[in-house]
């Protein structure tokens, strides 16, 4: 009886349509969400040309080579920032 009960109500609240809305006043907050990807964008795309440049120096003057750890990084740091939507969708939902 409590199965039946539970089953009925199951297929009440199936039957009720939602859609999704933004919450109110949540357009600065998209705003900044917007602002600090494209500010992700660059930092990473200033980080792999320093890193390059940096790699050309080093090669050029015959010293240490650091710059490569700063490319490696920048990708990855870039791969992490491009998937972090994707983290943050598949642990919020």
């Amino acid at each position: 009886m409590i199965l039946h009960s539970l089953h009925t109500g199951i297929d009440i609240l199936a039957q009720i349509e939602l859609t999704p809305e933004a919450p109110p006043k949540s357009d600065g907050f998209l705003r900044l969400g917007r602002w600090l990807s494209w500010f992700v964008l660059l930092a990473g795309v200033c980080a792999l040309v320093y890193g390059g440049g940096k790699f050309g120096w080093e090669k050029y003057n015959g010293g240490a080579l650091e710059s490569p750890k700063i490319i490696v990084g920048a990708l990855i740091g870039g791969v992490i920032a491009t998937s972090a939507g994707t983290i943050m969708t598949s642990v919020a939902g």
